[in-house]
């Protein structure tokens, strides 16, 4: 599930580009449309942290990039 939950992350910020952002929410129901999608929503973190700390995408609180092991709270996703 989580080769899924990359796929749908990448894509989806990808596809908004640097300037806008994803919800966690969107990656998830991107990567099991047919399932229940808030089951996906621990993974969707996990996949994230993984992404950013690989300088693959970044993570943001209020607009502003996070530390990804260290954030806490609402976030969302955008393209580098």
């Amino acid at each position: 599930m989580e080769e899924a939950v990359e796929r749908a992350i990448l894509t989806l910020t990808s596809e908004r580009g640097a300037a806008k952002s994803i919800s966690p929410e969107e990656a998830a129901r991107a990567a099991d449309p047919e399932g229940t999608w808030l089951r996906l929503m621990p993974v969707v973190r996990r996949v994230a942290v993984r992404l950013a700390t690989e300088g693959r995408i970044v993570i943001t609180r209020k607009g502003k990039p996070v530390e990804p092991g260290a954030f806490k709270g609402v976030y969302r996703l955008k393209a580098i």
